[in-house]
């Protein structure tokens, strides 16, 4: 079964037009002509499970073999999401994953393991719904972790602030979302309440124009966005505790999903994690005030801690910047730094000797205030 990529152009159309709903366009098609002339058939994954994954074809859904395509960076391998060349019914059994398309945009964190490897959790996302439960206290700094991998990604951040029927008062609930805006520079912030629908006809609209990735911590309430999206009870919702507002993770595998108005939406497992993973331009993009700030400053390698012109500094002195923004955009640049630097010799080295040359001028600094000089 073969046919050149002239008849492609011509065929297309009819054969993948059920994939148009899930996100299939021109581009894709280009992008895929090389394999469709190999006879290969597009398919995009809508899940994956123990080296095999669940691919929706133009034929349907048909379940693969990813060995074929299993490379030893896990930041490459087959994710929810991904456009794929597939074999066609009857060339093998088990049917295999041949080839994947090249991303437009991956959300990636890293691993909780010490390895410091990388963990691909959906490919091709034009939107990351970031979902904050207003059940429990805010955690502006894990909002910001969320908020530097979406940047990073490529995709476009919202921060939806579920079950905002359990914050009755207006001006309370606006508080609320004015908190979250101040870590959230050129972020959409939306109270969502799923049962009152404050907020979904908003919510609907950016999930009906493109692929969308739900984010957050087990019991933020994403199965529940997800099944109102839906219009229908597809994913497993279980209460989260009263106590702190964690729930048990009901999602537990990514699962892409095509939404009845339109779009298409991938549901992940609540997030235990965080982690950063060579995220400094996401991280960069959260904080951009502190960045716009340290470009004044006097000095251009300024630690913004009692250097004489820092711009940073001044502006904590006179309340226009948090004191906490900067500790977190501290906390996360290290981070960051620190990962990097394992998977980087070049930039280990720097840091070693950036840390022994401070060392070096702390201890200077203090001989001179005992007296002594060496």
């Amino acid at each position: 079964m073969s046919f050149s990529s002239s008849s492609f152009s011509t065929t297309t159309s009819a054969s993948t037009s059920s994939l148009h709903a899930y996100g299939w366009d021109e581009e894709w098609a280009t992008a895929f002509a090389p394999y469709a002339a190999q006879g290969l058939l597009p398919g995009r994954v809508v899940r994956v499970d123990r080296g095999q994954c669940d691919l929706v074809t133009e034929a349907g859904i048909v379940r693969a073999d990813t060995s074929f395509v299993t490379p030893h960076d896990p930041l490459r391998v087959i994710c929810t999401g991904d456009w794929a060349a597939v074999d066609p019914e009857g060339v093998s059994d088990p049917r295999y994953v041949r080839a994947c398309l090249p991303r437009r945009t991956a959300f990636a964190r890293s691993t909780s393991s010490k390895r410091s490897e990388g963990q691909i959790l959906a490919a091709n996302v034009d939107h990351a719904i970031i979902t904050v439960s207003l059940a429990a206290e805010l955690d502006l700094g894990r909002i910001e972790r969320f908020l530097a991998l979406a940047w990073e990604s490529g995709a476009q951040p919202l921060v939806v602030l579920s079950k905002a029927d359990l914050v009755p008062d207006p001006v309370g609930l606006s508080y609320l979302v004015e908190d979250v805006e101040t870590v959230a520079p050129g972020v959409q912030v939306l109270p969502v309440s799923s049962l009152t629908g404050e907020g979904l006809d908003v919510l609907q609209a950016v999930a009906g124009s493109g692929t969308s990735v739900l984010l957050g911590v087990s019991g933020a309430g994403k199965s529940t966005l997800a099944n109102t999206l839906l219009g229908e009870d597809v994913m497993d919702v279980q209460a989260a505790r009263e106590v702190d507002g964690k729930g048990r993770h009901t999602t537990t595998t990514r699962n892409l999903l095509v939404l009845p108005g339109g779009g298409v939406l991938i549901d992940t497992p609540g997030l235990r994690g965080v982690g950063l993973w060579d995220a400094e331009t996401g991280v960069g993009q959260v904080f951009a005030e502190i960045e716009e700030l340290a470009a004044e400053c006097r000095f251009h390698d300024c630690a913004h801690e009692s250097e004489p012109g820092c711009a940073v500094a001044a502006a904590i002195a006179d309340g226009t910047l948090p004191e906490r923004r900067l500790d977190s955009y501290r906390k996360l640049i290290r981070e960051n730094q620190r990962l990097v630097a394992k998977t980087d010799a070049r930039l280990r080295t720097e840091m070693l000797k950036d840390w022994k040359r401070k060392g070096a001028e702390g201890r200077a600094a203090m001989d001179l205030k005992r007296g002594r000089v060496r």
